[in-house]
């Protein structure tokens, strides 16, 4: 843990020596959240330990997205629990996504949490710490406290230029989410109902933190939102984030912007010339397409067509030199057929893309999808799901082995621990956690510097290099 360390607000009475340890599941917006958070509870005076046994205070950032994920965020809050009951923690918060889907459901299901605190209500979390931490909070008070989003959103409105964090992430790379919510109602997803309408943050707030992290030794600043095509059209009636890349490009001590989560019908001609121009905009794309097939476009109400969506892909591969593209895909969503799993295989054959997820569809109750008919058994989805991703993995093997004997630009993000002069690192085509790495060796490395490598060889889905020039 790294990083800036802005607080607000005065420190409570006799919690100096009082600890806190954050839990924070799902995706990178959450964790954006989570360093919210702490900022919260080491501005009342709480010390922050990474371990949760021995903590004062454990707080959980839960994700609800899918079945899957609400089913982790339970498991969790139950071992967190546990250690309570074992005596090794005080007192339990539970916050973020699975909160607001469940709602005050979830203190009947986790009778040992003693507060569970909606999304919309993370700006009391310090007073609820020192309530339960000083004795403040009877059992009478264990309420849900959901709230409504409201246009002050994580600080968005108040005196600070931007949200103080507690920063959770290596001190090199950190996230900056644009915006809140979304707007695009896709029938398999429930984030609109949990997260609200789409709220872009100020270009103003984003910038100055921006820099603030540039400052403290950020050199991969990666850009996250629902929709991050879709930033700024709340503020002015079209996308603005072709100018914030612009303004964020001017950032000197920064070395790498990256972008993820692209929604495709927002991908402009404006967008694509400023990333292929940009001197630290990398030339690499999330651009999630889930399906090819225009019935179950439709169906999943994503708002654009196969010929669109190979427009699109056309467009950016022939406007951005280098470009690496990320997408994922849903398979046996309700009313795929075999022919059209059979549309999907022979379209990621044909576009060969640098990266891509697969997700098996499971029903979700809470989205649309549930109630749609031509529901595909769960076992058919993921022998569907396993299918494309061995297709994939020929792919992404046949691109790696394509990079033997280049030379690349590598960050190196951690050593190897119980190894000499190897390193974890990644290139740009590499974005944090969920691509592959790049295992260097080399002398004088160490995190945050950015070194020339030669690739040597593979190793499934990563690839070794060996440091061949002067590290900056």
């Amino acid at each position: 843990m790294s990083g800036m360390a802005e607080t607000f607000g005065k420190p409570a009475r006799g919690l100096t020596r009082a600890s806190f340890s954050l839990i924070s599941l799902g995706c990178p917006k959450n964790l954006v959240d989570s360093e919210q958070i702490g900022a919260r509870l080491t501005a009342v005076g709480l010390r922050f330990t990474p371990k949760p046994e021995g903590a004062d205070l454990v707080v959980i950032n839960t994700c609800g997205f899918l079945e899957a994920s609400r089913k982790e965020s339970l498991q969790t809050i139950q071992e967190v629990v546990e250690l309570k009951r074992q005596g090794c923690v005080r007192a339990v918060i539970v916050t973020g996504c699975l909160t607001q889907y469940e709602g005050e459901r979830l203190l009947e299901l986790c009778p040992g949490v003693d507060q569970v605190i909606g999304l919309w209500g993370e700006a009391s979390i310090g007073e609820w710490a020192v309530k339960l931490l000083t004795g403040g909070c009877g059992v009478r008070e264990r309420a849900f406290v959901p709230q409504e989003p409201t246009g002050d959103v994580s600080c968005w409105g108040s005196d600070e230029p931007f949200p103080p964090r507690l920063r959770l992430t290596a001190s090199h790379v950190a996230f900056l989410k644009i915006a809140e919510g979304c707007d695009r109602f896709c029938t398999f997803c429930v984030i609109p109902k949990i997260r609200g309408r789409y709220r872009s943050r100020p270009m103003s707030s984003l910038l100055a933190e921006a820099r603030a992290l540039a400052s403290a030794g950020v050199r991969e600043l990666i850009l996250v939102a629902q929709d991050t095509s879709y930033y700024g059209t709340d503020l002015e009636g079209r996308p603005l984030l072709a100018r914030l890349l612009h303004e964020l490009d001017a950032i000197e001590e920064l070395e790498w912007i990256r972008v993820l989560y692209l929604y495709p019908t927002h991908v402009t001609d404006e967008l694509i010339e400023v990333i292929a121009s940009g001197k630290r905009i990398l030339p690499y794309l999330d651009i999630p397409l889930q399906h090819i097939d225009d019935r179950i476009l439709r169906r999943m109400n994503r708002q654009v067509t196969r010929q669109e969506i190979e427009s699109i892909i056309q467009r950016v591969r022939q406007g951005i030199p280098g470009l690496v593209l990320r997408t994922t895909m849903i398979t046996g969503f309700p009313g795929e057929t075999e022919e059209d799993f059979e549309e999907l295989c022979e379209f990621v054959r044909v576009q060969r893309f640098e990266h891509l997820g697969v997700f098996a569809y499971s029903p979700e109750p809470a989205a649309p999808s549930g109630k749609l008919d031509g529901q595909v058994p769960e076992e058919e989805a993921k022998r569907r799901a396993e299918r494309l991703l061995a297709l994939q993995q020929e792919i992404a093997f046949s691109r790696l082995e394509e990079q033997l004997g280049s030379r690349v630009e590598v960050l190196v993000d951690l050593p190897i621990p119980g190894e000499k002069s190897a390193f974890v690192g990644r290139t740009y085509a590499q974005a944090p956690d969920v691509d592959g790495v790049v295992y260097v060796t080399g002398r004088s490395l160490r995190p945050g510097r950015i070194v020339p490598c030669e690739i040597v060889a593979r190793h499934g889905y990563d690839l070794v290099g060996v440091a061949v020039g002067k590290a900056r």
